[in-house]
C-alpha cells in the first residue's frame, strides 16, 4: 500500500537522523502525490505508479497553481491560502524540482530495498532551470548593515556578532545558534560543530579569523553580565535563539540600512566567493562549508562574475608573477 510504503520511508528517513526540515518536505511531498494518485486515478498501490502518473501529476501542480493542493480533506482551511497575493499563481520550476527530488528519494528508497522494479521519477520531468547567480554584498554594504545597528541594546549587538561570525566562517544559521559557548577554542579560533547540529549529520569544525576572535571575546564578556546560558548566542531568556525569528531581524536590519536581498544565508554565501577570491581553493572550501562532495559546491558557489574572474587572472597571472 502507498500510505504505509510512505510511512515506512519516514521512519527509515528518521532512523538515519535527517533533519527534522526535510523530513517534513518528504512527508509534504509524498502525501500530496498519494492523495492525488488515489481521488484522480484510484492508486492505493506504489507498484501500479507509472512515468506517466508522474508526469500528470506535474501538470496537475502546474495548472492548479500556488497553495490549491492540500493534503488535508477537510474543507476548512485556517491558513486561509486563497487570501494570498500569489494564490493560484504559477508554481516555479524550482518548486517543481523539489517534489520531483523528494518523490525520487523515496521511489530510490523502494527499489534499493527491493519493493519496486523501477523507480517512475524520470530525467524527463525535471524542468531545466537557468540558475539565479547569488547575491553578494560589498564591503560598503555590509559596513551599512552593521552601522544601523543599534549596539546599546542586547539583541542587536547579538545579532551584530552573529552577521560578522557568518560571514568569517561560513556556518549555517542553524549550526551557529545551536552552537554552545564550550565549543569554542580561542586559542585555536575554532568551533566545534558536533553531528547532531550539522546538516550533513558529521562531525567538522568552523574557523574564525583574529579579528573575530577579538569580536567574540568582548561579545561573551558582555553576555555573560546579562544572561545565563550555555549558548553561545542566545534569546533574552537565555534559550537557543530561533532561525525565523532571526531572518526577521535581518530584514529588519536591511530595510533600515536601505539594502535589498539580503538574508541570513547571504553571508554563508559572501564567504564561499571571498574565500575562493582571495586564493583559497575549492576542496578546502567544500569541507569548510560541511558539503557531502565538492560538486555540491560547484553547483552551489561557482559563482564569479568577469569581473571576479579577471580579477582572479590579474592575480594568478603566470608571466605577471614570473620572477
Amino acid at each position: 500500500m502507498l500510505a504505509y510504503d510512505i510511512e515506512d520511508f519516514l521512519q527509515y528517513c528518521k532512523g538515519k537522523g535527517l533533519a527534522v526540515k526535510t523530513l517534513s518536505s518528504y512527508e509534504q511531498t509524498l502525501r500530496l502525490m498519494m492523495l492525488y494518485m488515489e481521488s484522480e486515478n484510484g492508486i492505493t498501490l506504489t507498484e501500479r505508479i507509472t512515468p506517466g502518473h508522474i508526469a500528470a501529476y506535474i501538470t496537475y501542480i502546474k495548472e492548479r497553481g500556488k497553495y490549491t493542493v492540500t493534503a488535508v480533506r477537510a474543507p476548512a482551511n485556517h491558513n486561509y491560502p486563497d487570501r494570498r497575493r500569489d494564490y493560484g499563481k504559477a508554481v516555479s520550476p524550482i518548486t517543481i524540482n523539489n517534489y520531483l527530488r523528494n518523490m525520487n528519494a523515496f521511489f530510490n528508497w523502494m527499489v534499493a530495498d527491493g519493493m519496486l522494479r523501477k523507480n517512475p521519477v524520470q530525467t524527463r520531468h525535471f524542468s531545466k532551470v537557468e540558475r539565479k547567480q547569488l547575491e553578494f554584498v560589498s564591503d560598503a554594504d555590509f559596513k551599512r548593515l552593521l552601522q544601523c545597528m543599534d549596539c546599546s541594546k542586547f539583541g542587536e549587538y547579538r545579532d551584530s556578532i552573529i552577521i560578522q561570525l557568518l560571514l568569517d566562517t561560513g556556518m549555517r544559521v542553524g549550526e551557529c545558534f545551536a552552537t554552545q559557548v564550550i565549543a569554542l577554542n580561542m586559542a585555536q579560533r575554532t568551533i566545534y560543530l558536533p553531528a547532531e547540529i550539522t546538516k550533513g549529520k558529521s562531525d567538522r569544525y568552523a574557523f574564525f579569523s583574529e579579528k573575530a576572535g577579538k569580536l567574540l571575546r568582548r561579545w561573551l564578556q558582555y553576555k555573560d553580565r546579562y544572561r545565563d546560558s550555555e549558548y553561545l548566542f542566545c534569546t533574552n531568556n537565555g534559550k537557543q535563539l530561533g532561525v525565523s525569528n532571526f531572518e526577521a531581524n535581518v530584514r529588519k536590519y536591511a530595510k533600515r540600512a536601505g539594502l535589498k536581498d539580503i538574508h541570513p544565508h547571504v553571508f554563508r554565501n559572501n564567504f564561499a566567493k571571498r574565500f575562493l577570491m582571495n586564493g583559497g581553493d575549492i576542496y578546502t572550501l567544500s569541507r569548510i562549508l560541511g558539503h557531502s562532495s565538492v560538486t555540491v559546491t560547484e553547483k552551489a558557489y561557482l559563482d564569479l562574475s568577469v569581473d571576479d574572474l579577471r580579477t582572479q587572472y590579474q592575480n594568478h597571472s603566470p608571466l605577471q608573477n614570473m620572477r
